[in-house]
């Protein structure tokens, strides 16, 4: 395979950086892209930081802009409708992402291969050997494994930072998740409109001396976890819905299976609140299946409206269309 250069990269280029406090990294970080892509505009949008993180990172070189709603998504967001370019990469400012991946990340986007590209830390075992903090490996295996069940897709890396996306699909993304939900809500909407996805391994590297993490391991866990839930309910209310339905009528059935037996018996009904409760469970069950179809209906109409989005964003923004100009 031919070795990929900067020189291969046939469109603009925007390095985005989310920052909350990170005065002890941003420099190198900044430096690291600069180096490795010359060309880039390397962004840090600053999110109410309090130790001159954006006066460092301007200092540098750095683009740098103001997000004033607290969290990650918020940032990601703003990114997005603010900034145009022909290639994305996001990356977090904490200098644990190393830039010498950028091309890596960003060949199977110029190529054509792929809609957004994730960088891998866990196949090579380098986020494993770098991080100590308690339960992130547990909790990324949790996430990749509820949207290997749901949505069918192996992530290898689902939570990682670092990112590659193309302009159609920035500018098609519906950022909904505030803060580091972010991360999960890119992946499955990826894997639920079926976007190509690409995913790298790179190296991983803990936080230097004097960096610290802002990620609560249980309280964004919790956010992550209603995320998927959330988007479960948006993407795939039939499966949903189904799954409550069925759960619902097999409770009514455990209920009532005695009631009618003696009712087959005696052509009595002498437990009637039993016979009542179990009328409701499969009551309820129906309902919920028929809310699940009725809300399925809606989800293919939207997905047939989004593919049209899609298909004009193409046209304003695509490779394809650049190309024939």
């Amino acid at each position: 395979m031919a070795t990929f250069t900067v020189n291969d990269i046939d469109g603009t280029v925007a390095v985005l950086i989310p920052c909350y406090n990170e005065s002890v990294t941003i420099a190198k970080v900044v430096d690291d892209f600069k180096h490795v892509l010359p060309d880039a505009d390397i962004y840090v949008y600053d999110n109410n930081s309090s130790d001159g993180t954006a006066d460092i990172a301007r200092a540098h070189g750095a683009i740098v802009r103001h997000e004033a709603r607290q969290g990650k998504g918020n940032v990601v967001r703003q990114m997005i409708r603010d900034i145009d370019a022909d290639y994305y990469l996001m990356v977090d400012g904490d200098d644990t992402y190393p830039a010498e991946a950028a091309l890596d990340l960003l060949r199977p986007l110029v190529e054509d291969e792929a809609d957004m590209t994730v960088g891998d830390r866990l196949s090579n075992g380098s986020y494993g050997e770098e991080n100590d903090r308690a339960f992130h490996g547990f909790g990324n295996n949790l996430v990749r494994g509820l949207i290997k069940h749901i949505y069918g897709f192996e992530f290898t890396d689902v939570m990682t930072g670092y990112r590659g996306f193309n302009e159609v699909f920035a500018k098609t993304m519906p950022v909904i998740s505030p803060a580091f939900e972010i991360e999960t809500e890119l992946s499955i909407h990826a894997v639920d409109k079926r976007w190509r996805i690409a995913q790298v391994p790179i190296e991983y590297r803990d936080r230097p001396e004097g960096s610290y993490s802002k990620l609560s391991t249980f309280g964004d866990g919790y956010k992550v976890l209603k995320c998927i839930g959330q988007l479960f309910k948006d993407y795939r209310p039939l499966r949903l819905f189904g799954w409550l339905a069925l759960i619902l009528i097999v409770i009514g059935l455990i209920i009532g299976i005695s009631v009618i037996a003696e009712f087959a018996h005696t052509g009595l009904v002498p437990r009637l609140p039993s016979a009542v409760l179990a009328v409701a469970f499969v009551g309820a069950g129906m309902l919920s299946f028929t809310c699940g179809l009725i809300l399925d209906t809606s989800v293919s109409n939207a997905r047939k409206t989004y593919e049209l989005q899609v298909v004009d964003a193409y046209q304003k923004y695509g490779k394809r269309n650049k190309s024939d100009k």
